[in-house]
């Protein structure tokens, strides 16, 4: 006893080892509630465009037959929204970084009640063609704004939960827009769909209220110099007291105001405002942010270039081709969708920073491909039927629609918004968000705007064979040009990206300095290393 107390008294003066595999686990730290009502009520100026996009598939079919409009009217019609809603995409930009995201929002939703209402009350299709260039305007602005101002106040540990949820809102809209088709769709013609419009404006004033609730920004108030306004925000919204430590001071060096300004109101340099933004950007941009832009542009070229624009908005005329002609019935099966839509995207909220965004895109990307190829076969077989029922046809077209929207929304939906809105640095996140939303909107209005045309000159087989074709490019590019962002904070991704097609080697030394700097061997400097290392290569 005496010897092995003696061993034991020896021992004592070592040093400590912690032996990983005995060391209790780390708790994943909870959700912060505040963070999460913030991200909710922000993401509520999603449901104004998935509400118009929800309701213009249905309410399109009586406006044809109310004001005696052309397949081609139809088309402008339905996909000039997301045209008009660059104007309100650019705007935001700026905007929000002058009136700051809270403000943004609530003018974003004025401006959709006044085109709702406007849409609601037309007599002719000028009158109409002009709600609907307010109310896209202010469909722009919501895009950008939501995503944005959600990514500020996210803490890293559920950053990708938080940001998704525009996506949410958005698939809520569009499920919203479905059932208001479908509950209006019983009155007489001409008031049917300027009902189906028109009560868009409820949705609007709700969030225009509720939206003055929310505090600001933190990163918008570090930005004006409001460093005591921004540290009560990020002690709300941070897991931890260290983490708001870290995350103001990471903003505030990103904002270029020096480490030792602690007071309440500081001067903040002019670079921070955003002057220089667009040249930065667009002109003179370092290789990290070329990179950076491309990404951005690139996956929200190829989220509405995969077809889910034709999906959505021309959902009964697909199941029409497929054999369902009945007005109810189509109606129906479009709400199906929309439920499907809706439930997946809950479920990829919980997998995004459980998962990681490569693994859930790819794979959702991958599912796409094969569901849209599906239904091209299955559209096909039934043109070719020549007004002979193929049920089985039918049967996988309808099939293969929901399995479509299902995989877009498990990954390529949310992903989309949360991947631009986290990758962007401060000083461009605004700007930069804009551009990704910008093409997003072009993308998706030119698909729209052209589909009918489209399947009437190649047949609808046929362009969902050319949008399979235009979504494994997609996927080869996401696959060799997108490094994985999970857990990385906001100010941190500049180091991820600049190396381009060289991103892996990038993240491997980024894994090895944290290492090193976890086992306690490290200096402090590993990001300073990588950036060297990033620079080297590019």
């Amino acid at each position: 006893m005496a010897d092995r107390k003696s061993e034991n008294n020896g021992l004592s003066g070592q040093p400590h080892i912690p032996i990983p595999a005995f060391d209790p686990p780390k708790k994943k730290p909870r959700r912060n509630k505040f963070a999460l009502a913030c991200a909710s009520l922000a993401s509520l100026a999603s449901i104004l465009l998935g509400y118009d996009v929800g309701v213009m598939s249905g309410a399109v079919i009586y406006i044809k037959r109310d004001l005696k409009i052309s397949d081609v009217e139809v088309e402008v019609l339905v996909g000039i929204l997301g045209l008009y809603s660059l104007i309100g995409s650019f705007a935001a930009g700026r905007t929000s970084d002058w009136i700051g995201r809270r403000y943004t929002i609530v003018l974003a939703a004025g401006i959709f009640f006044t085109g709702a209402l406007l849409m609601g009350f037309a007599t002719n299709y000028a009158f109409l063609m002009a709600g609907r260039f307010v109310a896209g305007v202010g469909v722009g602005y919501a895009l950008m704004v939501a995503p944005v101002y959600t990514a500020e106040v996210s803490p890293a540990s559920s950053r990708g939960f938080l940001t998704s949820f525009p996506e949410v809102f958005i698939n809520a809209g569009i499920l919203l827009g479905y059932v208001s088709s479908y509950a209006f769709s019983k009155l007489p013609i001409h008031l049917g769909w300027r009902f189906m419009l028109g009560i868009g404006a409820i949705p609007s004033l709700v969030l225009a209220v509720v939206v003055l609730a929310l505090p600001e920004s933190p990163r918008w108030l570090v930005m004006q110099g409001r460093l005591g306004d921004a540290k009560k925000v990020l002690d709300k919204t941070s897991d931890s007291k260290e983490e708001a430590q870290l995350r103001l001071a990471d903003i505030k060096e990103a904002a270029g105001i020096p480490e030792n300004c602690t007071g309440d109101v500081v001067q903040v340099p002019k670079r921070s405002h955003g002057e220089d933004v667009w040249r930065e950007l667009l002109l003179h941009p370092t290789p990290s942010v070329r990179h950076i832009l491309i990404a951005a542009v690139g996956i929200h070229f190829f989220q509405q270039s995969s077809a889910i624009a034709a999906v959505v908005l021309y959902t009964p005329r697909i199941f029409e081709k497929a054999g369902i002609t009945n007005d109810t019935d189509k109606l129906l099966a479009t709400m199906a969708v929309g439920f499907v839509k809706t439930l997946f995207i809950l479920v990829a909220t919980f997998l995004l920073d459980r998962i990681g965004r490569r693994p859930l895109l790819l794979s959702s990307v991958g599912g796409m491909i094969l569901s849209s190829m599906a239904l091209g076969v299955g559209l096909t077989i039934i043109d070719d039927s020549h007004d002979q029922k193929v049920p089985w046809a039918a049967a996988l077209c309808i099939t293969t629609v929901l399995s479509y929207v299902a995989f877009f929304s498990i990954g390529m939906g949310p992903i989309t918004w949360v991947y631009s809105s986290e990758i962007f640095p401060l000083r461009l996140r605004a700007q930069g968000c804009s551009i990704g939303v910008a093409a997003n909107t072009v993308t998706s209005g030119v698909i729209s705007m052209t589909f009918i045309s489209l399947y009437k000159a190649i047949t609808i087989g046929g362009t969902f064979f050319l949008f399979t074709a235009t979504s494994i490019v997609g996927w080869v590019f996401f696959y060799t040009l997108l490094p994985e962002t999970q857990g990385k904070t906001l100010e941190e991704m500049e180091i991820l990206f600049g190396t381009f097609f060289k991103w892996r080697s990038t993240a491997e030394k980024l894994k090895h300095n944290e290492e090193v700097d976890g086992n306690g061997n490290g200096n402090g400097n590993g990001k300073g290393q990588i950036q060297m290392g990033t620079n080297v290569q590019t």
